[in-house]
């Protein structure tokens, strides 16, 4: 599968996990609790950490938290990432578990900055390929999948 193909099937398999909402009114808040059942995604905890709104969620929407999972500021940026890019965008995705992308950016600025320079998506790719997750192998983060694929 491609790679792109592959986020696309993520951003899905996330507004799957949207429609298995079920609602109830709370009346305390005066406001709707959400439930979800979902399969591929802990959407509650995507629900706070990304402010979802619970009540318009779209496949946009869905497309637009992968490429956030994936190191991009929006799901376009996908169409014009060099190969480099994607590919060190699935790496950030497929290891969530280990590295949060802030960390990352922060890491690479950090490089940038003491050095004057910038770092083009090959070098970047290069140095997490290198080692990056090596020197954070004793650092977990909560994964927002349920299972890695």
């Amino acid at each position: 599968m491609k790679p792109i193909e592959y986020l696309k099937l993520q951003a899905k398999n996330l507004h799957r996990d949207f429609k298995t909402q079920t609602s109830s009114f709370n009346q305390e808040l005066r406001r709707n609790d959400y439930n979800y059942d979902p399969k591929f995604f802990k959407f509650d905890l995507l629900v706070n950490d990304f402010n979802i709104d619970e009540e318009k969620f779209t496949l946009m929407n869905a497309q637009h938290i992968i490429a956030k999972l994936c190191g991009l500021e929006k799901w376009t940026d996908f169409t014009n990432a060099s190969p480099a890019k994607i590919e060190l965008s699935i790496l950030l995705y497929t290891n969530m578990d280990k590295l949060e992308v802030r960390d990352w950016d922060e890491y690479v600025l950090r490089i940038e900055t003491e050095n004057e320079v910038k770092l083009d998506d090959e070098f970047k790719l290069q140095i997490f390929e290198e080692g990056f997750l090596e020197w954070q192998q004793d650092v977990f983060y909560d994964d927002y999948r349920l299972s890695k694929d």
